[in-house]
């Protein structure tokens, strides 16, 4: 397609868009083929700063780009660049997602601290044996009325201590798409917490 002149490229394109929103799955494969090597290596690379990020959006773009086709209107102009802005997006989407990931992992690590050792004064001792218990007892209550899902990813990362990369492995997912899940799980947990551990805690010293 490299070799066309922009008239024809358009109706090359014109003909596959027609084509895939009527359901021609070999169409929009053809869009693919024909464009994704740019946007991975001119759009999300660039973007991303790595492979595994950048074709983990590449996958996110072409699905939305798939589902929202018939929305796409020509104008003389080429589908490239209008799937290059769902990259964009997806992109920024990622590092908004990592930032946040980022502090609600400490925002769980902090809530999580009793659960690790005792201070060492025996003066301390048993109060914060008696704490720990009562989180311990909390969280495990907390992760059992969210969803599976997020408990799993919960499990795997923060009891099991496995790296991102292996809970990804465990959870049959792309490594984006385990941060995005583990980020979603966090919320859920959270929220959990406010309205059950919270209201607890209200009703113990009401």
């Amino acid at each position: 397609m490299e070799d066309l002149n922009r008239a024809d490229r358009l109706q090359w394109e014109h003909e596959r868009i027609a084509r895939a929103r009527g359901g021609d799955q070999d169409a929009f494969a053809e869009l693919y083929r024909a464009y994704a090597p740019a946007i991975f290596s001119r759009v999300l690379v660039p973007k991303l700063g790595n492979r595994a990020a950048a074709e983990d959006a590449l996958s996110e773009t072409f699905r939305t780009a798939y589902e929202r086709l018939g929305t796409f209107e020509e104008r003389g102009k080429s589908l490239y660049f209008w799937i290059a802005r769902i990259a964009t997006n997806k992109a920024l989407d990622m590092h908004r997602a990592r930032n946040t990931t980022g502090r609600a992992l400490a925002s769980f690590e902090n809530l999580l601290a009793p659960l690790g050792e005792a201070p060492p004064d025996p003066g301390e001792l048993l109060e914060a044996r008696v704490d720990i218990v009562r989180v311990r007892e909390a969280v495990q209550a907390v992760l059992s009325r969210i969803n599976a899902r997020y408990r799993q990813a919960i499990v795997l990362r923060f009891v099991e201590e496995l790296t991102r990369e292996d809970c990804a492995v465990r959870m049959e997912v792309k490594l984006g798409t385990f941060d995005v899940l583990l980020l979603r799980a966090l919320r859920a947990f959270r929220k959990e917490w406010a309205e059950t551990v919270g209201e607890e805690k209200a009703d113990a010293t009401g």
